[in-house]
């Protein structure tokens, strides 16, 4: 009975010991889970926004024009005797192009002239003669008649005289004509007749084409809604128009390189173009090397002011929703996330601007915006960009590098 007794003590320890050791680990495995359950904070790194000063500009893509363009024709028909320039080389005003065969215009000199001296030894006599009839006419010696007819006569050579005298003149000038000459300076261009062509006054078809390419034009068109803009931030104080560089106009050529040499705004059309709603702004150059020549694509940055408040958000800053709308989520002061809406004004380098949406001070989430839903509490970090990136926001800072209107508002 002792025996059975014992045994069944140790056995009734065991079982309890069993059960605790159960019990703990159950413990520590819900405990485990618990710590397992328990999300850690999202990790986010943000910018703070802070006023700055940024010069704006806008790009515009244009087309170079000549200054002048003068397309030469003949102004008497005859026979190209010879070409006296070469193609593609610059000429001077009144610098002699073409000659034309002047013999028929020298024949016609000189029998116009030969008419018009002939004329002209007759009026001496004729007019004495009316005089006389005068005389005669005052004492009755002569009828009215005979007087009338000798002055009629006198009178219809002198108008006949003043006629071949103008004759005179046409056919000089028609003889000068026969040299064909450039009536500005400028770069003459290809030929399109040969010695030995025939050719006819004013033609439809010029025998070359003189441009002025120093200085040169540059044509843009620019929308009615971004000018209308513009003399609204101008009005309201947000762009400082500086004055001194408000016309100067900077280029960029077709290769990407800019221009060295600065233009100037010379007018804005009063006309506005129904079919694209823009205006046309015709800006000058000087080309004293002649690098830009008619008909090239380049870019054109107007400067437009100085922004001195300006708000720039680095690019991966911004997001859109299904709509397209540009917003951005921010660390409030309780390190929760918060939602923006946005205006963009344009980029600037590898930043926007913003028109609206953020104040000085916001801290705006610019890495770790995956998964982020407005309200979720973050572990806020300063944002700090590589090398490359710091070098680039930095020499955008300055803003003397800006883009044209975004058009993500």
């Amino acid at each position: 009975m002792q025996v059975t007794f014992h045994l069944n003590c140790a056995m009734g320890r065991g079982v309890i010991l069993t059960l605790l050791l159960v019990m703990a680990g159950g413990a520590g495995c819900n405990n485990n889970k618990a710590q397992q359950a328990a999300p850690s904070a999202h990790e986010v790194s943000f910018v703070t926004m802070a006023p700055r000063s940024v010069e704006l500009t806008t790009k515009l893509s244009g087309r170079t024009s000549a200054f002048r363009v003068a397309e030469i024709r003949p102004r008497v028909s005859g026979l190209i005797l010879r070409r006296v320039f070469i193609e593609g080389s610059d000429v001077q005003a009144e610098q002699v192009l073409y000659q034309i065969d002047p013999a028929p215009f020298q024949a016609e000199l000189e029998n116009a002239m030969a008419a018009l001296a002939r004329t002209e030894a007759q009026l001496p006599a004729i007019r004495a003669r009316a005089e006389r009839y005068q005389k005669l006419l005052k004492v009755g010696a002569l009828s009215q008649q005979d007087f009338d007819d000798a002055d009629s006569e006198s009178k219809r050579l002198q108008s006949e005289i003043t006629a071949l005298r103008a004759e005179v003149k046409l056919a000089r000038i028609n003889l000068g004509y026969t040299k064909v000459t450039a009536p500005i300076s400028g770069r003459i261009g290809r030929s399109a007749v040969t010695d030995g062509a025939i050719v006819t006054a004013y033609q439809a078809t010029p025998l070359a084409t003189i441009q002025q390419l120093d200085p040169i034009y540059v044509d843009v068109p620019r929308s009615t809604v971004e000018l209308l803009d513009l003399k609204r931030r101008w009005k309201e104080g947000f762009l400082n128009p500086q004055e001194k560089d408000r016309d100067k106009v900077d280029l960029i050529q077709e290769d990407g390189s800019p221009y060295p040499l600065a233009g100037k705004l010379q007018f804005r059309d009063v006309t506005v173009d129904p079919t694209t709603g823009s205006v046309l702004l015709r800006l000058i150059f000087p080309n004293p090397e002649g690098e830009l020549l008619p008909g090239m694509f380049v870019t054109a940055v107007i400067k437009e002011g100085v922004n001195e408040q300006a708000l720039l958000l680095p690019q991966q800053g911004v997001s859109r929703d299904t709509k397209g709308n540009p917003y951005a989520l921010i660390v409030d002061k309780e390190n929760k996330v918060g939602y923006r809406p946005l205006t963009l004004d344009r980029a600037v380098g590898d930043q926007w601007l913003v028109s609206s949406g953020l104040k000085s001070g916001d801290r705006v989430i610019v890495e770790g915006l995956q998964m982020l839903r407005p309200g979720m509490e973050v572990k806020a970090t300063p944002y700090r960009p590589t090398d490359g990136a710091a070098k680039q926001t930095t020499g955008n800072s300055s803003g003397q590098s800006s883009e044209g209107p975004a058009g993500g508002r």
